[in-house]
């Protein structure tokens, strides 16, 4: 075999890298590496090739190969995307977009309701701008053909506020000329309205300008990086999308499949624990039967994803177990005392690697209550009301209750005990839960040890084939597939 028939997939993490050398005939890993992620110092110190520089050494020494294969990546260092969400009103089209902002792979850092004054309000984007700091500003309002004021108002604000970043801009599609003249001279995208119509959300169009303004703008912006590899490599030309957007990807190319003869898992939900955040992908059909008798503002998708930003095993670990604590979500292994100060440990400690059993034992109290409010968060309630025009569904959240395959995703997880898994879903997976949550309740449960999912996103466009065989081996490490 020879190099062209291997690449390499790298994640830079916001606080590991991770390469894994592909051979992309078989769709299998063949070797993989990590390292910490070095961000430039203010002193100008550091630089994020520094770790894959080093992920690429441990390649090579394990498969001289890796030296000359081609790269593919995604990023999340940095801060990953940051993206403020303007829409008309809270419920709708601002909601719309935060849901397509999240499935886009960035965070949302605020969200502002232009409609909820019909006067000019500069002053609220220029606080927005200073408080949250985000990469991009998604500009949503008005259904196509219907009310353009707001959108013309908010365009017109963000301008007078002094914003000077891209904007993509996903409203009402008969106002986009007007809009584009108003940002003409800052950096922007026209793309598909997020509500086109009352009662639908069509993400696409947003979610794939939110990837061009991304790797057009914003990974340069975040000047990560000031030289090249010693192949001649730059960040910026690795780098094909946010992580949690090539991950989304590859929870799509898996649960969908390529086509009949090729097919997916079925319904599938991802949840990653991280430092900072948990996040939960989910790829779920939705019954139109259901959907039909279903009370939602919003309309759902089937992919989405959410982030908590209160919940993770390190900067978040207080909040995660404080946010437990609170709302009941999972039983804990650990006292809660016990578990707050090693919460606190961590919060201040973010480097910190346990090595006791009792120090195991918190981490994985910590990524229990992360992973039960996590899923609780994305997956709500259900009730069943009658009203006057008949019985409705009353839902706050996805439901995953027929959801086939649960894929569990972190370090935690993936460098745990025996055993691990199993303890951090307790609670949240199962046909007997209580409280009404719409939890999975036969899913099959696995982890993603070898961090396939974000290789699976990088390698759909261009070797869909490669990408189909390595997500089934998720499922199926030992498959024949070739």
């Amino acid at each position: 075999m020879h190099s062209a028939d291997l690449t390499i997939c790298v994640d830079f993490g916001s606080t590991f890298t991770k390469a894994s050398l592909v051979d992309l005939a078989e769709g299998r890993i063949v070797a993989a590496a990590e390292h910490p992620t070095t961000l430039p110092s203010a002193s100008g110190e550091g630089d994020v090739l520094d770790a894959y520089d080093a992920c690429l050494a441990a390649l090579v020494a394990t498969d001289p190969r890796a030296a000359d294969a081609p790269v593919l990546a995604c990023s999340s260092a940095g801060g990953g995307l940051r993206i403020a969400v303007v829409g008309n009103e809270e419920l709708v089209t601002a909601e719309a977009g935060r849901r397509v902002a999240l499935s886009s792979g960035g965070k949302v850092v605020g969200v502002v309701a232009a409609g909820a004054s019909r006067v000019p309000q500069p002053a609220v984007y220029r606080d927005l701008r200073h408080t949250t700091r985000p990469d991009v500003v998604l500009l949503t309002g008005g259904t196509d053909g219907g009310n353009s004021e707001v959108l013309l108002r908010a365009a017109a604000d963000l301008v007078d506020s002094g914003w000077s970043g891209p904007v993509v801009v996903a409203g009402n599609a008969e106002a986009a000329a007007e809009v584009a003249a108003v940002l003409a001279d800052v950096p922007h995208v026209i793309t598909d309205n997020v509500v086109p119509r009352i009662g639908v959300l069509e993400p696409a169009g947003a979610r794939a300008a939110i990837r061009e303004v991304f790797l057009s703008h914003v990974i340069g912006g975040k000047h990560l990086s000031s030289r090249t590899t010693a192949r001649g490599d730059t960040f910026v030309a690795m780098v094909r999308g946010a992580t949690p957007d090539v991950v989304l990807t590859g929870v799509e190319l898996l649960a969908n499949g390529l086509d009949s003869e090729r097919p997916g898992a079925g319904d599938v939900v991802v949840v990653d624990v991280g430092g900072a955040t948990t996040d939960v992908h989910s790829v779920v059909e939705v019954d139109p039967e259901d959907a039909g008798l279903s009370r939602e503002v919003v309309a759902t998708t089937p992919v989405t994803r959410t982030v908590e930003g209160d919940l993770g095993m390190r900067w978040s670990a207080l909040s995660t177990v404080e946010a437990d604590a609170s709302q009941g979500a999972g039983p804990g292994a650990t006292p809660h005392e016990e578990l707050l100060a090693a919460a606190r440990r961590r919060t201040e400690d973010p480097a910190f690697v346990p090595a006791t059993d009792a120090e195991l034992d918190a981490d994985e109290a910590i990524a229990r209550a992360a992973v039960g409010l996590a899923l609780r968060r994305h997956a709500g309630r259900s009730k069943v009301v009658v009203g006057p025009s008949g019985r409705v569904v009353e839902r706050s959240g996805k439901d995953l209750r027929e959801v086939d395959l649960l894929v569990g995703s972190g370090g935690v997880l993936r460098h745990g005990r025996e055993g691990v898994s199993e303890r951090v879903l307790a609670g949240s997976v199962g046909a007997d839960l209580e409280g009404g949550w719409q939890l999975p309740e036969r899913a099959r449960v696995v982890v993603d040890t070898a961090y396939v999912l974000a290789a699976v996103g990088l390698l759909a466009d261009a070797h869909p084939e490669a990408a189909y065989r390595l997500a089934r081996r998720l499922i199926d490490p030992v498959a024949d597939l070739v």
